[in-house]
């Protein structure tokens, strides 16, 4: 099954045999967790006995508690969180310098700043959103702009080797394309035809996996739920960043009805806490929910203690055309936080991000500061201080699915993910350890594979 996708016997070749790194996105979400361990999969069981494929989470170990579907689905299909390699344990950097690292790249296509170096051991690319030409690495990228990056892995698995899907591997993938294209619901148009055919033919070879109606259901409650965890870990459970300029915008997704949000004890003071802790200038709630209809809702909350950048961003989102967002401001008694209803619910976090960076042009504009690049940059925190410290604090700082439709996994915009999880700290596995878990990977085929066709 899919706990058997590395070959142990390689292990003594470890000086002259590179590790083949599938690695997903800086979010981790449930189609980039997926299409990393269906892709190493495919590619350890189609490829020479002695070379070593490896699936990598690229987010801390500690974070994945905040992924809530991404769980429940390792529990559903019986896959250990104990054999699985987070990105805070294995060093890619020294690898690379050790020439010992091919990268596979899946459901991304650009490295952020901090992994630059990392770019010349990138391989492949395997993506399903549209190619920033200047930043994609010079090698075989294949990217179709499809529902769920999971599709394309399937469609690779299907076409090349159809004999070793199993059931496990392909509950994996049919989940996670039902969640990603929101059902396959025709009204809100997320699924291709691509992603409804490869639905089908899943069910086809597979006559038992769960209706879609159910492993829906059961994914979108794991990706909603949010209890328990605090304010902080809300804004960070599903979250992007832009930065120009030394201005620093969070995107957070909010699983939850914003009136509700607004009342949570102390909020004000985990929101100027939580900006304050990671220098963000502008925080912006997107809060989604379905409602009794089960049409989805979404809502949004402006978060900025500087007045003129606050009223630049909120001008903008109201004044938009293309798209219209169509925003009802909404009561709000917190200083510094503008709320709205959002009436256009096909405007996705996707679809605002163009318009947070149109607000900051016109913001620039408006202090007579050079914009600079018209694309978003990505800087690292050091960079973003020492350009707070040259503006001497002017600016207060304040507040996958791509969730592109509720309840779609957060997909990071590649060059907009602005750290590296290495940034806390050293890796606590070596090339040798790392190793020794494909190991144990493949001694827990035993235990699992009858698990897997149940």
């Amino acid at each position: 099954d899919i706990l058997d996708c590395q070959d142990c016997r390689c292990y003594q070749h470890l000086e002259s045999r590179p590790l083949h790194v599938v690695l997903g996105n800086e979010a981790c979400d449930l189609d980039s967790m997926v299409s990393a361990l269906a892709l190493a999969f495919y590619l350890a069981k189609t490829t020479e006995a002695e070379e070593v494929f490896v699936p990598v989470l690229n987010i801390k170990r500690s974070e994945l508690p905040l992924r809530g579907d991404n769980i429940f689905f390792l529990q559903k299909v019986h896959i250990p969180e104990t054999i699985l390699i987070f990105r805070d344990e294995i060093d890619l950097h020294a690898l690379h310098q050790a020439g010992q690292l091919t990268l596979i790249l899946v459901d991304h296509h650009v490295l952020p700043k901090s992994d630059a170096a990392l770019e010349e051991a990138v391989v492949e690319v395997l993506d399903h959103r549209p190619i920033e030409q200047k930043h994609c690495p010079p090698c075989h990228v294949s990217v179709e702009l499809v529902g769920s990056c999971a599709t394309l892995v399937t469609e690779r698995i299907l076409q090349g080797a159809p004999e070793i899907l199993d059931r496990q591997t392909a509950a994996l993938l049919h989940g996670t394309i039902i969640l990603d294209c929101v059902n396959m619901d025709l009204k809100i148009g997320k699924a291709t035809q691509k992603d409804r055919k490869y639905v089908e033919k899943l069910e086809a070879l597979f006559p038992d996996l769960p209706k879609r109606n159910d492993i829906f259901d059961s994914l979108q409650k794991a990706k909603f739920d949010v209890s328990g965890l605090t304010t902080e870990q809300m804004l960070r459970k599903d979250q992007k960043i832009i930065c120009r300029q030394g201005i620093k915008v969070a995107i957070s997704a909010i699983y939850m009805d914003l009136e509700a949000f607004l009342q949570r004890s102390d909020l004000l003071a985990d929101l100027h806490a939580f900006c304050q802790a990671h220098s963000y200038d502008v925080l912006v709630a997107m809060t989604i929910f379905f409602n009794t209809d089960n049409e989805p809702v979404r809502q949004l909350a402006i978060f900025c203690p500087h007045g003129a950048l606050r009223m630049t961003i909120c001008g903008v989102l109201e004044s938009s055309s293309s798209p219209s967002l169509k925003l009802t401001p909404a009561p709000s008694t917190h200083p510094h936080l503008q709320a709205y209803l959002q009436g256009n619910t096909q405007v996705s976090r996707k679809k605002l991000l163009p318009l947070l960076q149109e607000a900051l042009s016109v913001y620039f504009d408006s202090m007579k500061i050079p914009s600079g690049q018209p694309e978003t940059v990505v800087v690292s925190r050091e960079q973003v201080d020492k350009e707070l410290d040259r503006a001497s604090n002017s600016l207060i700082p304040g507040l996958s699915q791509d969730e592109e439709d509720p309840p779609l996994p957060p997909t990071p915009m590649n060059s907009l993910v602005d750290e590296c999880p290495l940034d806390q700290g050293l890796p606590k596995l070596s090339a040798e350890a790392v190793f020794e878990k494909c190991s144990q990977i493949s001694l827990s085929q035993s235990t699992t594979a009858s698990l897997s066709k149940n």
